[in-house]
Protein backbone atom coordinates (compact mmCIF):
# COMPACT_ATOMS: atom_id res chain seq x y z
CA UNK A 1 0.00 0.00 0.00
CA UNK A 2 1.54 3.53 -1.23
CA UNK A 3 1.83 6.11 1.82
CA UNK A 4 -0.33 8.80 0.90
CA UNK A 5 0.15 11.34 3.65
CA UNK A 6 3.06 12.13 6.72
CA UNK A 7 1.23 12.82 9.15
CA UNK A 8 3.19 15.21 11.94
CA UNK A 9 1.97 15.14 15.52
CA UNK A 10 3.32 18.26 16.95
CA UNK A 11 2.43 21.65 16.35
CA UNK A 12 3.79 23.69 13.40
CA UNK A 13 5.24 26.79 14.88
CA UNK A 14 7.74 29.81 14.62
CA UNK A 15 8.45 30.19 18.03
CA UNK A 16 11.05 27.41 19.27
CA UNK A 17 12.20 24.12 17.68
CA UNK A 18 10.18 21.59 17.58
CA UNK A 19 7.87 24.10 15.45
CA UNK A 20 10.10 25.20 13.15
CA UNK A 21 11.27 21.90 12.10
CA UNK A 22 7.60 20.61 11.72
CA UNK A 23 7.08 23.85 9.99
CA UNK A 24 9.94 23.10 7.33
CA UNK A 25 9.43 19.48 7.23
CA UNK A 26 5.46 20.19 5.91
CA UNK A 27 6.78 22.99 3.11
CA UNK A 28 9.57 20.85 2.17
CA UNK A 29 6.88 17.74 1.63
CA UNK A 30 4.73 20.52 -0.52
CA UNK A 31 7.76 21.28 -2.39
CA UNK A 32 9.04 17.49 -3.39
CA UNK A 33 5.35 17.06 -4.85
CA UNK A 34 4.28 14.10 -1.99
CA UNK A 35 3.84 12.45 -0.02
CA UNK A 36 1.70 15.05 1.54
CA UNK A 37 1.91 17.03 4.81
CA UNK A 38 -0.66 15.46 7.50
CA UNK A 39 -0.88 18.02 10.44
CA UNK A 40 -2.38 16.38 13.54
CA UNK A 41 -2.12 19.16 15.90
CA UNK A 42 -2.99 22.58 15.38
CA UNK A 43 -0.25 25.31 14.82
CA UNK A 44 0.97 27.89 17.01
CA UNK A 45 2.35 30.91 15.19
CA UNK A 46 3.42 34.31 16.81
CA UNK A 47 3.16 35.64 13.00
CA UNK A 48 3.07 33.16 9.80
CA UNK A 49 6.05 33.63 7.79
CA UNK A 50 5.33 35.50 4.57
CA UNK A 51 3.19 32.64 1.82
CA UNK A 52 2.79 30.14 4.25
CA UNK A 53 -0.03 30.99 5.53
CA UNK A 54 -1.81 30.67 2.43
CA UNK A 55 0.50 27.13 1.44
CA UNK A 56 -0.83 26.10 4.91
CA UNK A 57 -4.27 26.78 4.68
CA UNK A 58 -6.13 23.78 3.50
CA UNK A 59 -3.93 21.69 6.01
CA UNK A 60 -4.72 23.51 9.13
CA UNK A 61 -8.38 23.14 7.99
CA UNK A 62 -8.18 19.29 7.37
CA UNK A 63 -6.38 18.84 10.51
CA UNK A 64 -9.32 20.61 12.73
CA UNK A 65 -11.81 18.52 11.45
CA UNK A 66 -9.52 15.38 11.48
CA UNK A 67 -8.90 15.99 15.20
CA UNK A 68 -12.67 16.90 15.93
CA UNK A 69 -13.66 13.68 14.14
CA UNK A 70 -11.53 11.72 16.26
CA UNK A 71 -12.56 13.21 19.51
CA UNK A 72 -15.68 12.60 18.93
CA UNK A 73 -15.88 8.98 18.02
CA UNK A 74 -13.90 8.63 21.19
CA UNK A 75 -11.87 5.93 20.11
CA UNK A 76 -8.28 5.36 18.41
CA UNK A 77 -7.93 5.99 14.63
CA UNK A 78 -5.15 4.51 12.76
CA UNK A 79 -4.66 6.00 9.58
CA UNK A 80 -4.30 3.14 6.51
CA UNK A 81 -2.45 5.45 4.19
CA UNK A 82 0.01 7.48 6.42
CA UNK A 83 3.10 7.08 8.20
CA UNK A 84 2.93 9.08 10.80
CA UNK A 85 6.14 10.85 12.69
CA UNK A 86 5.76 11.22 16.49
CA UNK A 87 7.29 13.65 19.12
CA UNK A 88 9.02 12.29 21.43
CA UNK A 89 10.52 13.52 25.01
CA UNK A 90 12.63 12.49 27.06
CA UNK A 91 12.45 8.70 27.99
CA UNK A 92 10.31 7.98 25.04
CA UNK A 93 6.94 9.68 25.96
CA UNK A 94 4.64 11.06 23.75
CA UNK A 95 1.75 13.41 24.11
CA UNK A 96 -2.65 12.32 23.59
CA UNK A 97 -2.46 12.86 19.74
CA UNK A 98 0.16 9.91 19.65
CA UNK A 99 -2.44 7.88 21.39
CA UNK A 100 -5.26 9.01 19.64
CA UNK A 101 -3.69 8.35 15.92
CA UNK A 102 -1.62 6.08 14.62
CA UNK A 103 -0.32 5.65 11.03
CA UNK A 104 0.39 2.15 9.07
CA UNK A 105 3.56 2.62 9.74
CA UNK A 106 4.86 5.33 12.84
CA UNK A 107 8.53 6.77 13.58
CA UNK A 108 9.46 8.25 16.42
CA UNK A 109 11.65 11.68 16.03
CA UNK A 110 13.09 12.62 19.63
CA UNK A 111 15.94 14.96 20.78
CA UNK A 112 16.47 14.27 24.37
CA UNK A 113 19.07 15.59 26.91
CA UNK A 114 18.05 12.88 29.62
CA UNK A 115 19.97 10.31 28.76
CA UNK A 116 18.82 7.40 31.66
CA UNK A 117 16.24 5.06 29.50
CA UNK A 118 14.92 2.47 32.24
CA UNK A 119 13.29 -0.63 30.57
CA UNK A 120 9.73 0.74 30.39
CA UNK A 121 11.26 3.71 28.15
CA UNK A 122 13.01 0.63 25.88
CA UNK A 123 10.13 -0.88 25.66
CA UNK A 124 8.11 2.19 24.54
CA UNK A 125 10.46 2.50 22.12
CA UNK A 126 9.57 -1.03 20.43
CA UNK A 127 6.08 0.64 19.52
CA UNK A 128 8.10 2.67 16.60
CA UNK A 129 9.25 1.23 12.84
CA UNK A 130 12.06 3.39 13.50
CA UNK A 131 13.65 6.04 15.97
CA UNK A 132 15.20 9.71 14.77
CA UNK A 133 17.60 10.69 17.05
CA UNK A 134 18.79 14.74 16.04
CA UNK A 135 22.00 14.39 16.90
CA UNK A 136 25.15 12.05 16.66
CA UNK A 137 25.12 12.09 20.27
CA UNK A 138 21.44 11.05 21.10
CA UNK A 139 22.07 8.01 18.30
CA UNK A 140 24.77 6.95 19.66
CA UNK A 141 23.66 6.63 23.13
CA UNK A 142 20.15 4.79 21.62
CA UNK A 143 22.46 2.48 19.95
CA UNK A 144 24.44 1.87 23.18
CA UNK A 145 21.38 0.92 25.06
CA UNK A 146 20.90 -1.59 21.97
CA UNK A 147 18.02 -0.10 20.08
CA UNK A 148 19.16 -0.93 16.33
CA UNK A 149 16.27 0.83 14.47
CA UNK A 150 18.33 4.19 15.00
CA UNK A 151 18.62 6.64 12.62
CA UNK A 152 20.03 10.24 12.85
CA UNK A 153 18.37 13.39 11.33
CA UNK A 154 20.06 16.58 12.09
CA UNK A 155 17.69 20.41 11.29
CA UNK A 156 18.33 22.37 8.88
CA UNK A 157 18.47 26.38 8.23
CA UNK A 158 16.94 28.54 6.09
CA UNK A 159 19.15 29.57 3.33
CA UNK A 160 16.84 32.44 2.24
CA UNK A 161 16.83 34.38 5.65
CA UNK A 162 20.08 32.98 6.90
CA UNK A 163 22.62 34.05 5.41
CA UNK A 164 25.67 36.57 5.72
CA UNK A 165 24.20 40.05 4.89
CA UNK A 166 25.34 43.66 5.71
CA UNK A 167 25.49 45.42 8.98
CA UNK A 168 23.79 48.54 9.54
CA UNK A 169 24.97 49.81 12.88
CA UNK A 170 22.51 49.33 14.53
CA UNK A 171 24.23 48.97 18.26
CA UNK A 172 26.84 51.72 16.48
CA UNK A 173 30.43 51.28 17.25
CA UNK A 174 30.09 49.01 19.90
CA UNK A 175 31.48 45.25 20.12
CA UNK A 176 28.60 43.14 19.79
CA UNK A 177 28.81 39.75 21.87
CA UNK A 178 25.35 37.88 21.06
CA UNK A 179 23.76 34.47 23.34
CA UNK A 180 20.76 33.36 22.08
CA UNK A 181 18.33 30.24 23.27
CA UNK A 182 15.58 30.31 25.36
CA UNK A 183 16.93 31.09 29.34
CA UNK A 184 17.00 28.06 31.43
CA UNK A 185 20.59 26.36 33.27
CA UNK A 186 21.08 23.96 30.27
CA UNK A 187 21.62 26.49 27.71
CA UNK A 188 24.27 28.19 29.71
CA UNK A 189 23.26 31.64 29.81
CA UNK A 190 25.02 31.97 33.07
CA UNK A 191 28.35 31.18 31.87
CA UNK A 192 27.96 33.66 28.88
CA UNK A 193 26.81 36.60 31.75
CA UNK A 194 29.94 35.12 33.76
CA UNK A 195 32.17 35.87 30.63
CA UNK A 196 30.90 38.42 29.88
CA UNK A 197 31.67 40.84 33.04
CA UNK A 198 35.35 39.93 32.80
CA UNK A 199 35.60 40.82 29.58
CA UNK A 200 33.43 44.12 29.70
CA UNK A 201 36.32 45.33 32.67
CA UNK A 202 38.73 45.61 29.79
CA UNK A 203 36.91 46.25 26.92
CA UNK A 204 34.65 49.54 27.44
CA UNK A 205 32.90 49.06 23.65
CA UNK A 206 31.30 46.00 24.42
CA UNK A 207 27.78 45.35 24.20
CA UNK A 208 25.71 42.07 25.26
CA UNK A 209 22.63 41.27 22.99
CA UNK A 210 20.67 38.39 23.91
CA UNK A 211 17.71 36.42 22.83
CA UNK A 212 16.82 34.53 25.33
CA UNK A 213 12.95 35.06 26.03
CA UNK A 214 11.45 31.41 26.95
CA UNK A 215 7.98 30.88 26.49
CA UNK A 216 7.89 28.36 29.33
CA UNK A 217 8.97 30.81 32.22
CA UNK A 218 8.90 27.96 34.68
CA UNK A 219 11.97 26.27 32.77
CA UNK A 220 14.02 29.08 33.36
CA UNK A 221 13.87 28.81 37.48
CA UNK A 222 16.63 25.80 37.46
CA UNK A 223 19.31 28.91 36.45
CA UNK A 224 19.68 29.68 40.42
CA UNK A 225 21.13 26.19 40.31
CA UNK A 226 24.35 28.02 38.55
CA UNK A 227 27.57 28.59 40.32
CA UNK A 228 27.91 31.99 38.43
CA UNK A 229 24.77 34.29 38.97
CA UNK A 230 22.02 34.59 41.95
CA UNK A 231 18.95 33.45 41.35
CA UNK A 232 16.62 33.35 38.74
CA UNK A 233 14.89 36.16 37.07
CA UNK A 234 11.02 37.38 37.98
CA UNK A 235 8.13 36.82 35.73
CA UNK A 236 6.15 40.67 35.20
CA UNK A 237 2.54 40.24 34.43
CA UNK A 238 2.69 39.18 30.60
CA UNK A 239 4.47 36.04 31.61
CA UNK A 240 7.99 37.35 30.23
CA UNK A 241 10.81 37.14 31.76
CA UNK A 242 12.97 40.15 33.43
CA UNK A 243 15.84 39.43 31.73
CA UNK A 244 17.84 42.89 31.62
CA UNK A 245 16.80 43.20 35.79
CA UNK A 246 18.07 39.82 36.14
CA UNK A 247 21.69 40.30 34.43
CA UNK A 248 21.42 44.08 36.05
CA UNK A 249 21.01 42.22 39.40
CA UNK A 250 24.03 39.92 38.13
CA UNK A 251 26.49 42.94 37.75
CA UNK A 252 25.63 43.56 33.82
CA UNK A 253 24.76 47.12 33.64
CA UNK A 254 21.74 47.80 31.98
CA UNK A 255 23.45 49.98 29.13
CA UNK A 256 25.89 46.83 28.08
CA UNK A 257 22.94 44.76 27.68
CA UNK A 258 20.04 44.61 25.47
CA UNK A 259 17.52 41.09 25.10
CA UNK A 260 15.15 41.32 22.10
CA UNK A 261 12.44 39.70 23.72
CA UNK A 262 10.76 37.46 21.36
CA UNK A 263 10.82 39.00 17.99
CA UNK A 264 10.35 37.24 14.35
CA UNK A 265 13.12 35.24 12.50
CA UNK A 266 12.82 37.90 9.88
CA UNK A 267 14.13 40.73 12.68
CA UNK A 268 16.27 38.20 14.64
CA UNK A 269 18.33 37.53 11.53
CA UNK A 270 19.30 41.22 11.66
CA UNK A 271 19.88 41.13 15.30
CA UNK A 272 22.23 38.64 14.52
CA UNK A 273 23.57 40.02 11.36
CA UNK A 274 24.73 42.86 13.75
CA UNK A 275 27.20 40.85 16.52
CA UNK A 276 30.79 40.61 16.11
CA UNK A 277 30.82 37.22 17.78
CA UNK A 278 28.25 34.90 19.27
CA UNK A 279 28.93 32.67 22.43
CA UNK A 280 26.85 29.39 23.37
CA UNK A 281 28.60 27.36 26.28
CA UNK A 282 25.32 25.12 26.39
CA UNK A 283 25.92 22.62 28.57
CA UNK A 284 23.91 20.30 26.82
CA UNK A 285 21.82 19.92 23.68
CA UNK A 286 19.98 16.84 22.29
CA UNK A 287 19.91 18.63 18.71
CA UNK A 288 22.03 20.73 16.91
CA UNK A 289 20.92 23.67 18.18
CA UNK A 290 19.16 25.29 15.76
CA UNK A 291 19.93 28.93 16.42
CA UNK A 292 23.69 28.42 16.97
CA UNK A 293 22.95 27.00 13.61
CA UNK A 294 21.48 30.25 12.46
CA UNK A 295 23.63 32.60 14.01
CA UNK A 296 26.52 30.52 12.04
CA UNK A 297 24.79 30.69 8.50
CA UNK A 298 24.40 34.37 9.19
CA UNK A 299 28.57 34.71 9.26
CA UNK A 300 28.88 35.20 12.94
CA UNK A 301 31.86 33.59 14.13
CA UNK A 302 30.62 31.37 17.21
CA UNK A 303 31.85 30.12 20.04
CA UNK A 304 30.96 26.95 20.59
CA UNK A 305 30.77 24.31 23.61
CA UNK A 306 32.29 21.11 22.67
CA UNK A 307 29.82 18.75 23.86
CA UNK A 308 26.76 16.23 22.80
CA UNK A 309 24.94 18.01 20.00
CA UNK A 310 26.91 20.80 19.27
CA UNK A 311 29.21 18.49 17.90
CA UNK A 312 28.14 17.88 14.50
CA UNK A 313 28.56 21.69 13.91
CA UNK A 314 32.49 21.46 15.09
CA UNK A 315 34.64 20.87 12.14
CA UNK A 316 37.89 22.35 10.62
CA UNK A 317 38.07 26.28 11.64
CA UNK A 318 34.19 26.58 11.08
CA UNK A 319 33.97 27.80 14.79
CA UNK A 320 35.75 28.46 18.40
CA UNK A 321 35.39 25.34 20.05
CA UNK A 322 35.54 25.82 23.87
CA UNK A 323 37.19 22.40 24.34
CA UNK A 324 37.62 21.92 28.02
CA UNK A 325 34.55 20.13 28.98
CA UNK A 326 33.66 20.01 32.86
CA UNK A 327 31.13 17.00 33.88
CA UNK A 328 28.25 18.38 35.51
CA UNK A 329 26.84 16.97 38.93
CA UNK A 330 23.83 15.91 39.48
CA UNK A 331 22.74 13.86 42.82
CA UNK A 332 19.54 12.37 40.43
CA UNK A 333 21.65 11.68 36.99
CA UNK A 334 20.04 13.52 34.51
CA UNK A 335 22.89 15.21 33.94
CA UNK A 336 25.35 12.71 33.47
CA UNK A 337 26.00 13.60 30.09
CA UNK A 338 26.05 17.70 30.44
CA UNK A 339 29.25 19.59 30.84
CA UNK A 340 30.68 22.90 31.73
CA UNK A 341 31.79 25.19 29.85
CA UNK A 342 34.75 27.13 31.62
CA UNK A 343 34.31 31.12 32.11
CA UNK A 344 37.95 31.45 31.02
CA UNK A 345 38.12 29.64 28.02
CA UNK A 346 34.92 31.83 27.04
CA UNK A 347 36.70 35.26 27.80
CA UNK A 348 40.29 34.18 25.98
CA UNK A 349 37.58 32.58 22.84
CA UNK A 350 36.12 36.88 23.17
CA UNK A 351 39.61 38.01 23.42
CA UNK A 352 40.28 35.82 20.46
CA UNK A 353 37.88 37.05 18.44
CA UNK A 354 38.07 40.94 19.93
CA UNK A 355 42.20 40.85 19.07
CA UNK A 356 42.22 39.24 15.39
CA UNK A 357 38.93 40.09 13.26
CA UNK A 358 40.58 39.29 10.42
CA UNK A 359 41.22 35.05 11.28
CA UNK A 360 37.55 35.98 13.24
CA UNK A 361 36.07 36.76 9.67
CA UNK A 362 37.64 33.95 8.24
CA UNK A 363 36.18 31.21 10.48
CA UNK A 364 33.03 32.60 9.64
CA UNK A 365 32.81 32.39 6.68
CA UNK A 366 34.02 28.93 7.05
CA UNK A 367 30.72 28.27 9.63
CA UNK A 368 28.69 30.23 7.43
CA UNK A 369 29.91 27.70 3.93
CA UNK A 370 29.78 24.23 6.43
CA UNK A 371 26.20 25.70 6.61
CA UNK A 372 25.36 25.70 3.12
CA UNK A 373 25.15 21.97 3.27
CA UNK A 374 22.47 21.62 6.12
CA UNK A 375 19.63 23.77 4.42
CA UNK A 376 16.13 22.19 5.08
CA UNK A 377 16.03 21.20 1.87
CA UNK A 378 18.83 18.96 2.11
CA UNK A 379 17.87 17.87 5.97
CA UNK A 380 14.26 16.83 5.13
CA UNK A 381 15.57 14.86 1.62
CA UNK A 382 18.28 12.72 4.43
CA UNK A 383 15.00 12.47 6.65
CA UNK A 384 12.65 11.10 3.63
CA UNK A 385 15.83 9.21 2.87
CA UNK A 386 16.30 7.60 5.90
CA UNK A 387 12.35 6.41 6.02
CA UNK A 388 11.83 5.59 2.59
CA UNK A 389 11.62 1.89 2.64
CA UNK A 390 9.08 2.27 5.27
CA UNK A 391 6.79 4.35 2.50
Amino acid sequence: MKTERIGITWPLSDRYGWGVFGLNLALQLLERGGPLPLLLSAPSFGRFPPGVEERLAPFIKEQKVLLDTVREADKHAKLSQALVIHALANGFRWDTVSDMITGRRNVGFIFFEDARFDLDALKRAQRFDRILAGSTWNSEVLKAHGLDNVARVLQGIDETLFHPRERTAMFGDRFVVFSGGKLELRKGQDTVLAAFKVFRETHADALLVTAWHNPWPGTAMDIAQSPHVEGAPDVDDQGALRIVEWAAANGVRAEDFVDVGLIPHEALVQVMAEADVAVFPNRCEGGTNLVAMETMATGIPCILSANTGHLDLIAEDTCYPLRRQIPVASDSGLTEHWRDSQVDEVVAALEEVHGDRDEAARRARAGAEFMKGMTWKHQIGELMETISDLL
